[in-house]
């Protein structure tokens, strides 16, 4: 009697742990994916699914910067693209333009752009290169590498492929040109327009600059560009205390993405009219901003002077201005100097030039400085430094690069409860082994330099 006793409530204890452990597989465990310590709530959504499956939730009352992730093994050098499936609902951020609802790489600044607001299902994609990485902690996130955000965000049918990296040194570059900016900033209404001078300065100036890149990195790299003019009103300008109002990728997405979607470019710069001999746009001295990214693309922008007819900025003259392309190529070698740092090179930074003994001339102004810069011709103590060349090679990862893809493995949903007993210890170990993990920051990254 006492056998069938102890049996029975043998089985009904492993009854009870059957339905504990189908519980928390069903709102609370996250499969191999770990949760970054913070006051919002992760759970598994039975409701909100996308292709029969589970979503994932991360809700918070609060601005925060709530993430879930998981570490695969990557290839060096090499292309990854990864996609899911994002709803929102009521997703608010203190910097638009940086945070909200996206994928990103923890410990850099590649993410998605940040979706807001309630929108319903829609896919997301990260394209990133591993550059010197064997391991890529890959993150779905409430929040950003700078801002923090508020609401509920979905996520489902994650994917991650490997793609085949473009050997092409040619980089293919746009300016877009926004015929019109129509802002209201602080109860004011700003309208301003690009004359045809404009236009006509910013086309000669990108051909310009494309000469020169190909003739200070000695034909390591060449450009393809073109000019795209934008007839819809910009309605948004972004700002930090540092620089003022400037045009963030957030602003133009609506804008220029199906360009960018048709065209896969490699750079892209923004040329707009903020003022007039009257005035403008408060901004902070600044005429080009860089290291900004849209996507994985290079992204910065071109500000006309307000009184261009007392300028010579941007204007060829033999006497006042032989190098008026400069402005691109600084913004352009921002993005170059961001690119190789993230492969681990070191190298003088771009705005050194003074502690190398380049300064601003007149007429050329640092022409001598980009040109020893892109050549790693720069005198050190140490032997010639510089732009390592293997930075030409480092264009941003397009779609084209997974025309020949492998799917990796990544989200792991158990096949059955031993499954997800199995994986529920595992990743108590995992946490146990490696406590740091909880408490991981991403590294802030500048996003903006200023000349």
């Amino acid at each position: 009697m006492k056998k069938w006793i102890s049996r029975i409530i043998t089985l009904i204890l492993l009854i009870a742990m059957i339905v504990v452990l189908v519980t928390i597989y069903n709102k609370y465990y996250f499969n191999d994916f770990m949760k970054v310590k913070s006051n919002a709530a992760y759970y598994r959504d039975s409701k909100q699914k996308y292709n029969n499956k589970k979503s994932y939730v991360i809700e918070s009352q609060d601005y925060d910067n709530a993430l879930f992730f998981k570490e695969i093994k990557v290839e060096k050098d090499t292309p990854y693209k990864i996609t899911c499936m994002i709803k929102t609902e009521n997703v608010e951020s203190d910097k638009p333009d940086t945070s909200g609802a996206c994928i990103g790489i923890m410990g850099t600044a590649d993410q998605t752009l940040p979706i807001q607001g309630t929108n319903d299902w829609q896919k997301v994609t990260l394209l990133v290169d591993s550059k010197d990485k064997e391991n890529l902690n890959i993150a779905f996130r409430l929040g950003g590498y700078e801002g923090s955000s508020k609401g509920k965000v979905w996520f489902a049918d994650m994917h991650v492929e490997k793609g085949v990296k473009d050997p092409s040194i040619d980089w293919n570059v746009v300016c877009f040109l926004i015929d019109n900016v129509d802002v209201e900033l602080d109860g004011k209404q700003y309208n301003y327009s690009l004359t045809k001078e404009d236009k006509e300065l910013l086309e000669t100036n990108l051909q310009r600059y494309a000469n020169t890149c190909e003739i200070f990195s000695d034909k390591l790299m060449t450009v393809s560009y073109k000019t795209i003019e934008i007839q819809e009103p910009l309605t948004s300008l972004s700002y930090d205390e540092e620089n003022y109002y400037y045009v963030a990728p957030k602003d133009v997405e609506t804008l220029i993405d199906k360009y960018v979607k048709e065209n896969e470019f490699d750079h892209i710069f923004i040329g707009i009219r903020m003022g007039d001999k009257n005035g403008g746009i408060p901004v902070n001295e600044w005429i080009g901003l860089g290291s900004m990214r849209y996507d994985s693309i290079g992204f910065s922008d071109i500000r006309m002077p307000n009184d261009l007819a007392n300028s010579t900025m941007y204007k060829y003259n033999i006497k006042n201005d032989t190098f008026p392309e400069e402005v691109f190529v600084h913004e352009f070698l921002h993005s170059l100097e961001r690119n190789l740092a993230e492969k681990g090179y070191e190298f003088p930074a771009l705005h050194d030039n003074e502690k190398y003994g380049y300064k601003t001339q007149s007429v050329s102004g640092l022409r001598e400085w980009y040109k020893d810069y892109m050549m790693c011709n720069i005198p050190s103590k140490d032997g010639k430094t510089g732009l390592d060349p293997i930075v030409y090679e480092t264009k941003p990862v397009q779609m084209s690069d997974f025309d020949y893809s492998q799917e990796v493995e990544f989200e792991q949903e158990p096949h059955n409860i031993i499954d997800v007993a199995s994986q529920i210890i595992g990743n108590i170990k995992a946490v146990m082994a490696n406590n740091k993990e909880s408490e991981i920051e991403d590294s802030n990254f500048v996003t903006i330099t200023t000349d």
